[in-house]
């Protein structure tokens, strides 16, 4: 790899939305007089009484939840996305500047245990993969509607990424419209197979796995990278080894090595500050539009904002607003950062 990479300012492209990220990793000998600070540890009960998403307990919207042992998927109570009786006319203004346009579709939440306190580092691979499996079910289910063209399967975690409720839980949205992320992944890729006659995120993999260089984790079925063009200081990308289109396409063997990778990627979050390590993460599966996408990769972004410890946050502020995105820590040293962390979670350590 080119030299400069490692000392001098440069702009890296990311392929996968034709936007440019900013790299200055000569930054890094500046001073810092900031605090470093560790999180008291959260100790919360199994279950609370007070939790809208425990087992048993009402939620906000009144109504009261199973008795669930395992995973528990239900509409969300307070939805983004509404599917009216009657359809609403589009606002065709006269003018080309004041448009909006009605969005339906279907909003759910995924508890991924009765657990109150386990977050997916510290659930047993084996429980993971029953959210997997569910996360593949409710693609199929959601997808499957007419009105239904993109699902996002997503999860926010920690108080710093606007987590409401400590209860370890994702969400799943289904669209009518396919949201402005994945249709500039899906125009790239379209874009990168007709130029190419090969597919973007395949030619990437094999890129990383002769480099080496930005390789987290791996197993037989997945990879995972912190991606040449990554903006936040710890970002990572979850890759199938083969050419997979959506998470429906997985084979069994491929659930469990999924749920492996989760898990292990996780515990390094947490032990990278020794805290339960806030991030937004989703997968990117291939649209529910009833076309064919021979374009599109299967992958899951994993959006942790903390820079140098557990209370210090990449803020995107001034030049990040204004101009671009722009970083300091070059995704390779934060690869390195990440990949030489214990495959034990930091809470397990010390005990028999």
């Amino acid at each position: 790899m080119y030299e400069f990479l490692y000392q001098t300012s440069h702009r890296r492209l990311n392929p996968l939305t034709g936007e440019w990220v900013l790299v200055s990793p000569h930054r890094l000998k500046r001073p810092w007089k900031g605090k470093i600070e560790k999180l008291p540890p959260q100790e919360l009960p199994e279950y609370d009484p007070n939790c809208y998403l425990c087992p048993g307990n009402v939620r906000a919207g009144g109504i009261k939840n199973p008795d669930y042992k395992s995973v528990f998927v239900f509409d969300n109570d307070f939805s983004a996305l509404m599917t009216p009786k009657e359809p609403v006319k589009n606002n065709t203004a006269k003018n080309k500047l004041l448009i909006a346009h009605q969005e339906t579709g279907i909003c759910r939440v995924i508890c991924f245990s009765p657990y109150h306190n386990l977050t997916l580092p510290e659930l047993d691979t084996t429980y993971i993969i029953k959210v997997v499996k569910e996360w593949i079910n409710q693609y199929r289910q959601l997808g499957s509607q007419d009105n239904i063209n993109y699902v996002t399967i997503f999860e926010n975690k920690g108080e710093i990424m606007g987590c409401s409720n400590p209860h370890p839980h994702g969400q799943i949205w289904g669209q009518k419209s396919i949201p402005v992320e994945p249709a500039k992944e899906l125009l790239n890729q379209q874009k990168y197979l007709h130029e190419n006659k090969q597919c973007l995120l395949c030619n990437y993999v094999e890129i990383e796995l002769k480099d080496k260089e930005r390789i987290v984790l791996e197993n037989n079925s997945f990879l995972v990278v912190v991606p040449f063009w990554a903006i936040w200081p710890y970002e990572t990308l979850i890759l199938p080894k083969r050419h997979i289109s959506n998470i429906a396409e997985f084979s069994e063997e491929e659930i469990s090595d999924f749920a492996d990778i989760i898990k292990r990627l996780t515990i390094k979050y947490d032990n990278l500050f020794e805290t339960s390590f806030p991030y937004s993460a989703g997968m990117h599966n291939s649209p529910t539009d009833n076309s064919e996408h021979p374009e599109w990769h299967f992958h899951m972004h994993f959006y942790p904002p903390l820079l140098r410890s557990a209370t210090i946050k990449k803020f995107m502020v001034g030049y990040e607003m204004l101009g671009e995105p722009q970083r300091d820590l070059t995704p390779e040293a934060s690869a390195e950062k990440l990949r030489v962390l214990s495959p034990i979670h930091y809470k397990q350590k010390g005990k028999n």
